[in-house]
């Protein structure tokens, strides 16, 4: 073997016994070029798409959180604070209220009427037929949708408990009780107004009956507001 052949060990033999220099950089191309005719594909465009998608709701979620922690106070201070929350219900001692007479009470700004009907004034008020009122619903929350009858206005079976908020519906006038107006309920002297014994309107301007709270009782001498 000749002096050259020894100082190129990667020359490579060809049957016909010539000698071909060919570099080991051009057999490994060689060995991995793409088939004739074929595309190279780069996939440098779908990484950058997933990292910009990656940063895209990383974004829009740091920005969702933020405006939650943001609008959160705001919302917060719209909820009725702690006292406002006690002062939602009262409780009522009516162990001192006589028949035939009543008890007013300041509930969330207004007066509320508690009365003790006396025997002719629950007979009076029960012997009053609905075609007669002017307002035949209750206006009682504690039965809602129920109709005008005596019994759908008062706390109690007995129809001897009546709460109201002694209000006038027509311009929120107090009304005078105690018998009081063409009906022995309640007058407002303001524009007229005459309630009967169960506090519903008559006659006069007012569009609807007095008004009724949430009530229940809690035991026999407590009542319950709110």
């Amino acid at each position: 073997m000749s002096a050259g052949r020894q100082s190129l060990p990667w020359l490579i033999s060809r049957p016909a016994g010539l000698w071909e220099t060919t570099a080991p950089e051009s057999l490994w191309a060689a060995a991995h070029a793409a088939p004739e005719g074929s595309k190279l594909v780069s996939h440098a465009e779908d990484h950058a798409g997933t990292r910009r998608d990656f940063l895209y709701y990383a974004t829009a979620g740091a920005g969702a959180v933020a405006a939650g922690a943001a609008v959160w106070p705001l919302v917060n201070q719209m909820n009725p604070s702690a006292d406002v929350q006690a002062l939602s219900s009262i409780f009522v001692d009516v162990s001192g209220v006589e028949v035939g007479t009543q008890l007013t009470v300041k509930f969330l700004g207004k007066p509320v009427f508690i009365r003790r009907r006396s025997p002719e004034e629950i007979e009076a008020a029960r012997a009053t037929a609905l075609a007669d009122l002017p307002d035949q619903l209750s206006e009682n929350p504690n039965k809602p949708g129920s109709d005008a009858s005596d019994e759908n206005r008062t706390l109690d079976e007995a129809g001897e408990w009546l709460v109201m908020i002694g209000v006038c519906t027509h311009l929120g006038c107090v009304p005078i009780g105690d018998g009081a107006g063409d009906f022995g309920g309640w007058f407002c002297p303001c524009h007229g107004s005459h309630y009967d014994p169960a506090g519903r309107i008559r006659r006069g301007p007012a569009p609807r009956n007095l008004d009724i709270p949430l009530a229940s009782f809690v035991d026999e001498s407590t009542i319950k507001l709110g």
